[in-house]
């Protein structure tokens, strides 16, 4: 029976490790690099990556290229839930990964995806060449490719999202039951008497 299982997850992991289909998401420079790593000049396609869904339903890999804001968190947590299982993040940009220039000065910005979505690879850079895009989605590929079907729960438990909307789906967000609970919005800690904020201000964790 191991034989067969090892055998299926060999063929099932290099299936869908040469086909990853990222979403559609950038918002701000770090979505040029991205887009100029499926140009000619560096050829995505060469690992089955070419295609860019415009919908999550379609697609396997966000790419979260650029700054995401608090305004913009639950739309990113909405098209992470409507991805099919299973799905990876990819966190490209120092802006993704920890807030970037951004980190500890701004009330706004959210400091890591990954306080929103488990995040599979880091890419930092300010912002990451192509090249180190190509290479972030090869050790993707890596990890892909040592998976097994024996274990797709402990998989799923661990791709849920980190925080989760309302039911009327506002701009609210909660923390995911049985996880780590995070602040959001101005903490009013965060400020001294003059107003200046702080460095202890949005984003740290409770």
């Amino acid at each position: 029976m191991q034989i067969i299982l090892t055998a299926v997850d060999f063929v099932y992991n290099w299936a869908r490790s040469n086909s990853v289909w990222p979403l559609t998401f950038a918002t701000s420079c770090c979505g040029i690099e991205m887009i100029s790593t499926s140009a000619a000049s560096y050829d995505i396609a060469r690992f089955g990556s070419e295609v860019f869904r415009a919908t999550p339903r379609q697609a396997d890999l966000m790419i979260t290229a650029g700054t995401v804001t608090h305004r913009m968190a639950p739309a990113l947590v909405k098209l992470y839930e409507q991805m099919p299982e299973p799905k990876y993040v990819l966190a490209m940009g120092a802006c993704a990964v920890t807030g970037g220039m951004f980190e500890n000065d701004s009330y706004s910005v959210v400091r890591g995806v990954d306080r929103l979505v488990p995040v599979d690879v880091y890419l930092p850079g300010c912002p990451p060449r192509p090249e180190a895009l190509l290479d972030a989605i090869i050790q993707l590929q890596k990890k892909m490719r040592t998976e097994t079907l024996a274990d797709r729960k402990k998989y799923l438990e661990a791709h849920r999202a980190r925080v989760m909307l309302n039911e009327d789906e506002s701009e609210v967000l909660h923390p995911a039951e049985g996880l780590e609970i995070i602040r959001w919005g101005i903490q009013s800690e965060g400020y001294d008497l003059s107003g200046r904020v702080t460095r202890e201000t949005v984003g740290e964790k409770a």
